[in-house]
């Protein structure tokens, strides 16, 4: 998003993918059992700490964005 201005799209982006990232880490939170395409297990416990990671980055990312330019 660097040397452009900043859409609302880039915006509804961001929230979707915290959306998705929540969605995941509620289906985690419920006992799901994830695997990669070949069927091999994903280990629950580094996905949980990565989807946590992914949404405290979109968080502030965020609210960067919807900060006034005051």
């Amino acid at each position: 998003m660097a040397g452009r201005p900043v859409t609302e799209s880039d915006l509804d982006r961001l929230k979707a993918r915290r959306v998705t990232a929540l969605y995941r880490l509620d289906l985690i939170a419920r006992g799901a059992q994830l695997s990669y395409e070949d069927g091999a297990p994903i280990d629950m416990v580094s996905e949980k700490d990565r989807l946590e990671a992914v949404v405290a980055d979109l968080d502030r990312r965020i609210e960067i964005l919807e900060r006034p330019l005051n």
